[in-house]
């Protein structure tokens, strides 16, 4: 495999995962982004922690997510916990003022 083949599947392979994120992030209410990864979820949980040598971590809990990783095979996940002596940002998305209209 090429170099240019390489860049070609990883290009086509964020162009799904965006596709992908486009059609899920009006199920979710939350944006959690950590220093490893990105995800949507409706349920969110933030700890802040004390280590024994003093220094201060975050835990983050999550239930019913979806997670930005393009070389994950299934990108929903049950339950996820991310301990981290980074940063932490939870973002509440806002609803969009158009709904699609229901089935009736």
């Amino acid at each position: 495999m090429s170099a240019e083949d390489l860049e070609k599947y990883e290009t086509e392979m964020e162009l799904q995962l965006y596709r992908e994120y486009r059609d899920v992030v009006g199920l979710f209410t939350y944006v959690v982004e950590t220093e490893r990864r990105f995800y949507l979820t409706n349920s969110v949980d933030l700890q802040v922690r004390g280590a024994d040598n003093g220094e201060t971590f975050f835990e983050v809990t999550m239930q019913d997510a979806w997670v930005w990783d393009m070389y994950r095979p299934a990108r929903f996940v049950k339950n996820v916990r991310v301990v981290t002596f980074k940063d932490v940002n939870i973002e509440e998305l806002a609803k969009s003022e158009f709904e699609l209209p229901s089935d009736q």
